[in-house]
């Protein structure tokens, strides 16, 4: 308990041996043991100052939220990885000061046991593929390729740049979703607490007016009443829906059924279409040219491509391959893949740059989906507005439809 008492995180500023300047944070327990570290990196420290840590900030470290493993802790943690191994430190080495400098503590956790069994003499790739919930294959079988070849170093920074953009292709997947929904979700929660609580209102104040009530305001009226018993049931069957998906999302034939349908819908189709063809092709791209067999790379990029129906034109791919024919020629069978997709595998196939060629594609789908994400903000957000002011509106117009007429109701 002391011991944790005594560390503190420091900010520090360093150059590297390149001579550019690099700023970042690490725990120790004084100013000398951040410099001493720093030194044994190859770095030469300019400036180390103490980050004051108050009780709020221990208080927002909430397990599971704060501590949860992400790519781009894993890319963080490949770069650095990897400039400590150019540097000339041992694996070992560099394990042990990541494990201490690493900011996610869950990370750090396991880092200190890769570099335990490590040191028992399991090779790197070995010891992370112990941990599968936190190492993807990609990167495990990207590591065990680099430690055949003599080239760890830079395919460490393979995978940082790999995971730095499917980190970056997830926000933007999620700018475009995220209006929509956050928007969406608002109209039904004031279209249900309007039925809910101000309905009701306006029903018992024109049953004591009598008379008969115009066609809309009687159809709002039973809207309001068929809500006090449908809203608890549709809550909970969310919930249920919720924790089942949760659970299932991932099987085989949900997968089967839903992904084909996601393609076909009418706005977010293509984008879909496009983030699962950028995220083959980048995969794909980097476990070939990290020198990854082409049937175990396929195997791999087919499980992370995120659609069934990709998964499935890949594994098509991967049997073509290993009956010794054309690597690109199953991908004309599939509609997913575009015609220019298709024809530029098969020219980086037929030159000898493959890895060239799919991270080009890589490329262009990405910019794709960055111009297709601005298109969809810009046109869903007039929509949305003009189908919910129409909602409503027609509901308020409903409400006050008897009032119009309150004298002909009295009299």
């Amino acid at each position: 308990m002391a011991t944790a008492t005594a560390t503190k995180t420091f900010e520090y500023s360093v150059r590297d041996r390149a001579g550019k300047v690099v700023k970042g944070r690490i725990e120790a327990n004084n100013q000398a043991a951040v410099a001493n570290r720093l030194k044994t990196m190859g770095m030469a420290p300019i400036a180390i100052t103490e980050v004051a840590s108050t009780g709020l900030q221990r208080e927002l470290s909430i397990p599971g939220l704060t501590d949860r493993i992400g790519l781009k802790d894993l890319a963080i943690m490949a770069r650095q990885m990897a400039t400590m191994i150019n540097s000339g430190l041992s694996l070992l080495r560099a394990l042990s000061i990541l494990a201490d400098q690493t900011e996610n503590k869950a990370l750090a956790k396991i880092l200190q046991q890769v570099r335990n069994d490590v040191e028992t003499g399991l090779a790197l790739s070995n010891a992370m593929a112990k941990h599968p919930n936190v190492f993807p294959p990609l990167m495990v079988n990207m590591i065990k390729a680099g430690e055949i070849g003599g080239f760890l170093d830079q395919v460490l920074l393979s995978i940082a740049s790999n995971f730095e953009a499917e980190v970056k292709l997830r926000g933007k997947v999620k700018s475009a979703m995220t209006y929509p929904v956050v928007v969406f979700v608002i109209a039904i929660l004031a279209v249900t607490g309007m039925l809910l609580f101000i309905v009701p209102v306006f029903a018992g104040m024109f049953s004591s007016l009598g008379g008969e009530l115009p066609m809309p305001t009687r159809i709002l009226m039973m809207l309001s009443t068929a809500m006090k018993f449908t809203a608890p049931i549709t809550a909970i069957a969310l919930i249920v829906f919720a924790v089942w998906w949760g659970k299932h999302k991932n099987d085989e034939g949900v997968r089967r059924r839903v992904d084909p349908f996601k393609l076909k819908v009418p706005v977010f189709g293509s984008l879909f279409q496009k983030i699962a063809i950028s995220r083959f092709t980048r995969n794909f791209g980097t476990m070939i040219h990290a020198g990854v067999p082409i049937l175990q790379a396929l195997d791999i990029v087919a499980a992370t491509s995120g659609n069934y129906v990709v998964e499935r034109a890949v594994r098509a791919v991967q049997e073509s391959v290993r009956t010794g024919q054309s690597l690109s020629g199953p991908l004309t069978q599939h509609p997913v893949f575009p015609p220019m997709v298709v024809q530029m595998m098969a020219v980086g196939e037929d030159t000898g740059a493959l890895d060239t060629m799919l991270h080009k594609i890589s490329e262009f789908y990405d910019q794709e989906v960055e111009a297709t994400t601005e298109q969809l903000t810009s046109l869903i957000e007039p929509i949305m507005i003009v189908v919910i002011g129409s909602i409503i509106g027609a509901m308020i117009i409903a409400m006050y439809m008897p009032i119009f007429g309150v004298f002909e109701l009295i009299g």
